[in-house]
């Protein structure tokens, strides 16, 4: 009898420490998905340089001077470096294109004498948050340029719920200018490339959800000049524009990489970052193999096709280089596809979400940019093969990007059965575009 009373003793025994170590994994698993729904929204951090192309970037064989930029070129180790990415060839319509998803031929922002963005316009920041129920904080910090320098709360009009920066194309002094946060205008003695950097580890350690922060470095845009001796690595004896040009292009490296190393651990793993020029190169500072005008404001390949790099959190292919079409309007439907909406496509915007992991996938078929001079509308359109530049009906050009990236020869009036196959079925695809 002893011996039963002592089994049945040892089995509730046995029972309630498996009814206990139950509850306590039941514990651990709400944890792990309280922790895990914490981060399953990444973070996401938009850079963008301001006249930088090709020929000033290490991570491109274009230019043979090239800065220094080791936190890029780390990022690149630890990503994605796209090839084939088209801007618009001057900041304004880009900028326009990014925060709208649109083309400029939609919405009206086609150069930088038309950079005032309707308000009717939904912003992505204004999309995200309608889509995820506010579940971002967002924050645009540097320059603006989408509307009239004395429209101080336009940022905010937009949906941008923190604006930090500068308004216009240019300043005259990146060590005297006007700084607008949020409606307000003050003078800041600050250098330029700095401050905003500053600004944005400031706006990042105040956040306690998901955010997305769009920092818009002025540099390298003119004027040129040596930033502060400790921000480059340049001779400041040479004293030329292209020295002062690529000692801007350093400092924005090396404040990018202040700006990620104040992250904290966790929060950088769950940080994906994007790195984009808005635009080609200005032409006193570009380098072959680009020529003259075939710089910032063409729609030639050294105006329109700039560096992208992607890393981070989600980005799981690792130092590869990637050959997709890719336009400054995908970075609405890929922002928004990174944020959670679950979109592929919004108006003129592909998401390329997919490339991060997946190198065999198509998204579009034709890229495509466009520039408006006045009544001077141009617009250039790719099948990633040949290359159609209209010229408002005047001397329009075809080039095999393959065999000829830097267009040197002009294929329009080619009798290859291929050149003009490709000819009319580019020109057919532009009409779509432009007139639907």
């Amino acid at each position: 009898m002893k011996n039963i009373v002592w089994i049945i003793s040892i089995l509730l025994f046995l029972g309630s420490c498996k009814k206990s170590n139950t509850l306590e994994n039941q514990d651990e698993d709400i944890d792990e998905g309280i922790e895990n729904d914490s981060i399953i929204k990444p973070n996401i951090l938009l850079i963008i340089a301001d006249d930088m192309g090709l020929d000033a970037c290490p991570l491109y064989s274009e230019g043979e001077i090239q800065p220094a930029m080791p936190n890029l070129e780390a990022l690149a180790l630890d990503g994605i470096t796209f090839d084939n990415a088209w801007a618009y060839p001057v900041c304004s319509p880009t900028r326009a294109s990014i925060i709208t998803g649109k083309y400029g031929s939609r919405t009206g922002i086609l150069s930088v004498n038309q950079s005032y963005l309707s308000k009717t316009e939904q912003s992505i920041q204004q999309y995200i948050n309608a889509k995820t129920d506010s579940a971002y904080a967002q924050a645009v910090i540097g320059k603006w340029h989408l509307s009239k320098n004395n429209d101080l709360s336009a940022p905010n009009d937009f949906g941008i719920e923190h604006f930090a920066g500068f308004m216009g194309g240019a300043m005259d002094d990146y060590s005297n200018w006007n700084l607008v946060q949020n409606g307000k205008a003050e003078t800041c003695q600050i250098y330029n490339t700095t401050k905003i950097t500053d600004l944005s580890i400031d706006w990042i350690k105040n956040q306690s959800k998901p955010w997305f922060c769009w920092l818009a470095y002025s540099a390298p845009h003119t004027p040129f000049h040596y930033p502060p001796s400790d921000l480059h690595q340049q001779n400041e004896a040479e004293n030329t524009e292209l020295s002062m040009y690529l000692a801007m292009i350093e400092s924005l490296d090396h404040e990018m990489g202040r700006l990620l190393n104040s992250m904290d651990e966790d929060t950088r793993e769950n940080t994906i970052i994007i790195f984009l020029g808005d635009n080609g190169t200005d032409k006193n500072v570009l380098q072959l193999p680009y020529r003259g005008r075939k710089a910032k404001g063409s729609i030639y390949q050294g105006g329109i096709n700039v560096p992208l790099i992607v890393s981070g959190k989600g980005v799981s292919r690792k130092n590869v280089r990637d050959d997709s079409q890719i336009s400054s309007a995908d970075f609405f439907a890929t922002i928004a596809d990174i944020a959670g909406v679950g979109i592929s496509q919004y108006q003129d915007s592909y998401s390329f979400k997919p490339l991060f992991t997946n190198e065999a996938i198509a998204l579009r078929s034709y890229n495509f940019s466009e520039v408006d001079h006045g009544d001077d509308y141009r617009y250039t359109i790719s099948d990633g093969i040949y290359k159609l530049i209209s010229n408002n009906d005047k001397d329009d050009e075809l080039y095999n990007l393959i065999d000829d990236p830097y267009e040197t020869t002009d294929l329009y009036s080619s009798t290859n059965s291929d050149d003009i196959q490709a000819k009319q079925q580019l020109i057919s695809e532009a009409d779509k575009i432009i007139n639907e």
